[in-house]
């Protein structure tokens, strides 16, 4: 009899890519999520980024930690300030819980797509769009994990 083999999350933190500064927040309460903004916020500004980008990527951070924490109850977010083989500055967000899992990623990156009511269901989707890198696993019964970056751009 063959055995089932339970499947692992294996989406991390800090690949490819040297960490200069990294903040991981444990979230828990509805309060972190305004913590996660103002800390996220600050780093951006501290490394230079654009205006436009510190909304972006503060309001990306926002909704992984709205996500966490409605749907899983806890977990965390690192804040990275990474750079690429290049020298090119960015910040990684990832977080991670294990909460219930996502039953249907492909549902779940669809604008307008949410289990839960008066949602508008453009969380995830919003994140891979105001980030310049996404990639997300989920494992039913193990938990979500989402790596998004966004890099610092000259000009």
């Amino acid at each position: 009899m063959e055995q089932e083999q339970k499947q692992e999350l294996k989406l991390g933190p800090g690949g490819g890519v040297r960490v200069v500064k990294q903040r991981k927040l444990y979230l828990a309460r509805p309060i972190d999520n305004e913590v996660v903004i103002y800390i996220v916020r600050d780093i951006l500004a501290e490394t230079g980024f654009k205006l436009v980008d510190e909304f972006a990527a503060a309001t990306a951070a926002s909704e992984l930690t709205t996500n966490i924490l409605r749907y899983a109850g806890k977990g965390t977010l690192e804040v990275s300030v990474i750079q690429n083989a290049a020298g090119v500055t960015g910040i990684e967000l990832f977080a991670a819980d294990s909460g219930p899992g996502i039953a249907d990623l492909d549902a779940a990156m669809q604008d307008h797509r949410s289990t839960t009511k008066n949602s508008l269901g453009s969380g995830l989707p919003g994140v891979k769009r105001m980030m310049d890198d996404f990639a997300i696993e989920s494992v039913l019964g193990r938990g979500t994990r989402v790596l998004a970056r966004k890099w610092k751009h000259d000009g």
